[in-house]
């Protein structure tokens, strides 16, 4: 599967538009995260265990938008973004969306 921020590939063409697919996780750190990031806000700097979660939730997003174009028979993303939004502020949980154009290409030349 090509996933692309463009909205064209050079050297394909684009034969088909399967539409919009997005990939969508909610995640709230774990109790270990919990602990360490609210340690850490305490004395400030970089949150690792905050950031792991984050990276968790990027991936299994991007996962699942591979996953949703592959069930529409695309074998492109093209204009693919991600968005991450607050859920609950009392549980840290975000909302983390990534979405793109699913479209059928074909190599040129």
């Amino acid at each position: 599967m090509i996933v692309t921020t463009t909205n064209d590939l050079i050297g394909h063409e684009i034969v088909e538009y399967k539409g919009i697919v997005r990939g969508l996780i909610v995640r709230s750190p774990t109790i270990a995260q919990g602990i360490l990031g609210g340690l850490k806000n305490i004395i400030g700097g970089r949150i690792g265990a905050y950031m792991e979660m984050c990276e968790q939730a990027r991936q299994q997003a991007y996962d699942s938008i591979v996953e949703h174009a592959e069930q529409v028979g695309a074998n492109a993303i093209l204009g693919f973004r991600y968005d991450a939004t607050e859920v609950s502020s009392q549980s840290a949980a975000t909302e983390v969306l990534c979405y793109g154009t699913a479209v059928v290409v074909r190599r040129v030349g």
